[in-house]
């Protein structure tokens, strides 16, 4: 019996709950679409929209599509020939580099979700240890792209496709914001020398398009190198980017320090606290939950910008592409390549927007419950 009784108050919870759902649903959908008479107006003809819109596309998209074709002629259904894309996908995701050694980019690319999981998560068990971890992954990833640790050396030129965004990425994402955080405490510095050049560097660098440095670092700077002196491409693109991103960033994080109740370093000064030890344990904690939502964007436009590189000859994903668009068996065929290549950078960026909203949430739960154990101890 007492079991009975148990099951049918578990049912009748959960028959509530589903009511609830149901009911806030229903009140959520009279608010939000059919409030008013033109609210319920549009939400009409957004609907018949979308009914005239979705079918048609997802035929195209799927339904209707050829996937496995190996050249235009064979895409006879009417939709889209994806042919373009899952022949080559090998390309679009490791570009040249060698078919018996991708399992180096895909080893490479699972360790690099385990080096940021201390990062990212901050509940990780002996998150203290991981860390060692992820600063030895960083370190040693190039040496096993390129050929360290005994394995046959491979060229730069052969990093290519989602690969070649990805190093750019990680790589401009990861220095950037360190280079960015010293270039923003310079140009706040008191001494006029310090100020000037952070002033002037950040203030250039974010006057020039960045297309433009690429081809200089790619055409011009080699000419001015000593005889026999050799920077990689790769190198020099890298150090572009940094510079790019660390200027911007500089930006957005002195907006952050500029939020920060100013009585916060007063405070400190008057418990005896050195300026690197108020900006590192004080200010910069403050001024960077503050500024989450610009640095998350500087990063999102960071990774789409990995793309101009296609201008200085590397073949990224969309260079990929557009090499495949060349060859005459794929003529045409520019909606599939360039469909593609958005939906990839927008998992990625969409992926890393949603972490800043859980970690700007993360973040103010935490200040709200500090604040609350201060009131509650004064």
């Amino acid at each position: 019996m007492r079991d009975g009784k148990s099951i049918d108050r578990l049912l009748g919870f959960r028959s509530l709950r589903r009511l609830r759902v149901y009911q806030g649903s229903v009140v959520w959908i009279k608010q939000n679409l059919f409030s008013t008479w033109y609210n319920t107006l549009l939400t009409l003809l957004f609907l018949y929209i979308l009914y005239i819109v979705v079918p048609s596309t997802l035929d195209w998209l799927f339904f209707k599509a050829d996937f496995y074709t190996t050249s235009r002629e064979l895409c006879t259904s009417g939709g889209a020939c994806w042919g373009v894309v899952t022949r080559r996908f090998s390309q679009y995701l490791y570009g040249f580099y060698p078919q018996n050694a991708t399992w180096r980019p895909n080893l490479a690319f699972v360790l690099l979700f385990v080096a940021l999981l201390p990062i990212l998560w901050h509940k990780m068990p002996r998150r203290n240890l991981w860390y060692i971890f992820s600063v030895f992954y960083f370190i040693s990833v190039f040496w096993l792209l390129l050929g360290g640790y005994g394995l046959t050396r491979i060229s730069t030129n052969q990093l290519g496709g989602l690969l070649l965004n990805i190093i750019l990425g990680v790589t401009g994402i990861g220095l950037s914001l360190p280079v960015g955080i010293v270039l923003a405490l310079a140009r706040r510095s008191e001494l006029p020398a310090i100020r000037f050049f952070a002033v002037t560097f950040i203030e250039f660098i974010r006057a020039v398009p960045m297309i433009t440095v690429l081809f200089f670092a790619t055409v011009v700077l080699p000419l001015f190198l000593p005889d026999g002196v050799v920077i990689d491409q790769l190198t020099r693109v890298i150090f572009i980017i940094i510079i790019f991103a660390s200027a911007y960033m500089a930006e957005v994080i002195r907006g952050g320090l500029q939020g920060v109740d100013p009585g916060q370093e007063e405070a400190a000064k008057s418990l005896g606290l050195g300026y690197w030890k108020i900006m590192v344990f004080v200010i910069l904690p403050q001024a960077l939950r503050i500024s989450i939502p610009g640095i998350v964007n500087t990063f999102i436009g960071l990774f789409k910008d990995t793309t101009l590189v296609i201008t200085i000859g590397m073949f990224d994903i969309l260079g990929v592409g557009r090499a495949a668009l060349a060859n005459k068996q794929w003529l045409g065929l520019a909606n599939e390549v360039y469909i593609f290549v958005a939906c990839v950078f927008f998992l990625f960026c969409y992926a890393m927007s949603r972490y800043s909203q859980y970690l700007e949430a993360k973040l103010s739960e935490s200040h709200r419950e500090e604040s609350g154990k201060k009131s509650n101890t004064c």
